[in-house]
C-alpha cells in the first residue's frame, strides 16, 4: 500500500507541485551494475517547480540553439558480417535484421552503414574490383572491373536490410586501389601512382554506378580508410597533398561529369591529425568538391573535430569508426564509448557515429593476413542461429532508436560527472542522453522552459530520455 504514496511523499519532501504532470518522459536505461541492458523503465513525469529545498544538478536544454543535423548512427557492414548473417537460417536472419534495423518495439533502428569499397581487413582475403593475373598488366579502360565477391555476400545482405529500412544511408570507404595502380604492386601499403589517379577516379565512379544498378545508393564516399596507416592489409599511404590533388583534378570532376551526387569525404583517420583535413580543405581546387571530414578515435582527443569545424564551418564532420576489442567489457566499454562517441563526437559536430563493426563470430574470423584485425568484436556475435549482444550494440542502441536522421543537436549545458547531449527530432520530440561518469549514484534534473523532470543513474549507467 505504501508504494502508491511514495511519489506524493517525494513531492511533499522536496516542495514540488505534483498536480497534473505536464508530460510523460520515456526512459531507456543500460546499467551494467544491475545487469540492465537497454531496457524501458517506468515513465517519468514533468513537474512544475516551486521551491526546491535540495537543488540537484540541472541539465538545461534549449531547443532554440541548434547545431548540426544528424545523418544517423550505426556500424560497418564488412564481408565478414555479411557471411555471418548468411550462415543463419532465413527466419533467424530476418528476425535479427528486423531487430537491428527496425524501429518499432524493442528494435534499435540502425540508420547508417559504412561499406568497404572491395575488401577491408575483415574479409577472407584482400581483393579489388579490377585484379589482374599478370603482375605487369594494367587495365586503363577498366574492362575487367567487376563487383565480384560482393555479389555473393555484402550485396544480398544489403538488399535484405534495404527491404526493412529503404531510407538507410550508406557510406563507402576504400582500403586499397587495385595493386597495379600502386608503386609497390601490393594490396598492403604503398602509394597510388600519380599516373593512375585519373583511372582510379573512374574506378570509384564505376563502383557507385554499379551499386546503383543493384538498387544500392552510396550517400557518401571517403577517399581512403586510414590514409596514414599503410601497415594493414589491404591499405594505402595517401598524404594530404595527394588527396587534395586527387579530389581537385580527378575525382571531383569525374563525379561532376558522371552526374554523381555522392558526397566526397576526406581523411577518415584519427583525431590526432586535424592538420590533415585542414590541409586538404585549404586546397582551393579540391575544396568545392568536398562535403566534409571523417574521423576515428584510436589517437587524439574528440575535441579535434571541433578544430576542423571551426577552420571550415561550411564543411561537415563525420565519425566513422571505433572498434571494441574482444571479449568486450560492458562496464568499461559502455561509458567510454557513450562519453567519447555518442556524446563527445556529436557535441563536436559529428553528423554520424559509426562503430566497427556489425557482427562477429566466436572465432573472430574472417580477417586478412599481414595486419587483419583478429580481435574486432562486432555489435553482435553470431553462432549459427544463436546471437549474443555485445557492448557496441548497446552503445549505438541508445542513440539510433531515438535520434532519427534529420534530428538536430540542440543546446544542453555540461555538468561535471553527468556527460550529456540533446537533440530535437523532426517530429518535435526531444531526446536527452545522459551518462553518470562518477563513482556514486547521481540524482539530476532536466529542464526545458518551465518544465522539469528528475531521474537518477548509478555509476557507469546511461539513460536516454524522450518526450514531446
Amino acid at each position: 500500500m505504501l508504494k502508491q504514496y511514495l511519489p506524493l511523499l517525494a513531492c511533499a519532501l522536496m516542495a514540488i507541485s505534483c498536480s497534473q504532470p505536464a508530460k510523460e518522459v520515456e526512459f531507456w536505461m543500460t546499467d551494467p551494475s544491475q545487469d540492465i541492458k537497454f531496457q524501458l523503465q517506468d515513465s517519468l513525469a514533468f513537474q512544475v517547480e516551486k521551491s526546491l529545498e535540495i537543488e540537484p544538478p540541472t541539465i538545461l536544454i534549449n531547443p532554440e540553439n541548434s547545431y548540426q543535423e544528424i545523418d544517423g548512427f550505426g556500424f560497418t557492414l564488412s564481408q565478414g558480417s555479411a557471411l555471418h548473417l548468411l550462415g543463419m537460417s532465413e527466419s533467424a536472419r530476418k528476425t535479427l535484421l528486423e531487430e537491428l534495423f527496425g524501429r518499432d518495439g524493442n528494435n534499435i533502428g540502425i540508420s547508417y552503414l559504412r561499406l568497404a569499397v572491395a575488401a577491408s581487413d575483415l574479409n577472407e582475403y584482400p581483393f579489388s574490383y579490377d585484379d589482374l593475373e599478370d603482375s605487369l598488366a594494367i587495365d586503363l579502360e577498366l574492362e575487367k572491373f567487376d563487383l565480384g565477391p560482393d555479389r555473393n555476400d555484402v550485396i544480398p545482405i544489403l538488399k535484405e536490410i534495404l527491404a526493412i529500412n529503404p531510407e538507410i544511408k550508406l557510406m563507402a570507404s576504400p582500403w586499397s586501389p587495385p595493386s597495379w595502380m600502386k608503386d609497390n604492386k601490393d594490396t598492403r601499403g604503398g602509394s597510388l601512382l600519380e599516373e593512375y589517379e585519373a583511372v582510379y577516379a573512374q574506378y570509384l565512379v564505376k563502383y557507385i554506378q554499379e551499386m546503383k544498378a543493384e538498387g544500392i545508393v552510396i550517400d557518401a564516399l571517403t577517399i581512403q580508410n586510414e590514409p596514414l596507416h599503410p601497415g594493414n592489409n589491404p591499405s594505402l599511404l595517401m598524404l594530404p597533398e595527394q588527396q587534395a590533388r586527387f579530389i581537385g583534378l580527378h575525382l571531383g570532376p569525374a563525379f561532376r561529369e558522371a552526374g554523381i551526387k555522392t558526397k566526397i569525404l576526406i581523411y577518415d583517420h584519427n583525431a590526432d591529425r586535424p592538420d590533415y583535413p585542414i590541409t586538404v580543405l585549404q586546397d582551393s581546387i579540391a575544396n568545392p568538391f568536398i562535403d566534409g571530414s571523417a574521423f576515428h578515435l584510436y589517437g587524439g582527443e574528440i575535441e579535434a573535430l571541433s578544430e576542423v569545424h571551426q577552420a571550415f564551418p561550411d564543411k561537415h564532420i563525420y565519425f566513422t569508426e571505433q572498434w571494441i576489442g574482444a571479449p568486450g567489457n560492458l562496464t568499461v566499454d559502455l561509458p567510454w564509448h557513450i562519453k567519447n562517441l555518442i556524446i563527445g563526437a556529436t557535441r563536436n559536430w559529428a553528423k554520424t557515429v559509426l562503430e566497427w563493426n556489425l557482427t562477429s563470430n566466436p572465432t573472430l574470423t574472417p580477417f586478412t593476413d599481414r595486419g587483419g584485425c583478429d580481435r574486432c568484436l562486432g555489435a553482435v556475435t553470431i553462432d549459427g542461429d544463436s546471437v549474443i549482444r555485445n557492448p557496441a550494440y548497446y552503445v549505438i542502441a541508445h542513440s539510433s532508436k531515438f535520434v532519427v536522421p534529420g534530428s538536430m543537436r540542440i543546446d544542453s549545458n555540461e555538468i561535471e560527472g553527468l556527460a550529456n547531449v540533446a537533440f530535437q527530432r523532426p517530429d518535435g520530440n526531444l531526446v536527452l542522453i545522459v551518462l553518470n561518469e562518477g563513482k556514486e549514484q547521481k540524482l539530476f534534473s532536466a529542464k526545458v522552459g518551465e518544465k522539469t523532470f528528475q531521474a537518477s543513474l548509478n555509476p557507469g549507467a546511461v539513460g536516454t530520455f524522450i518526450w514531446k
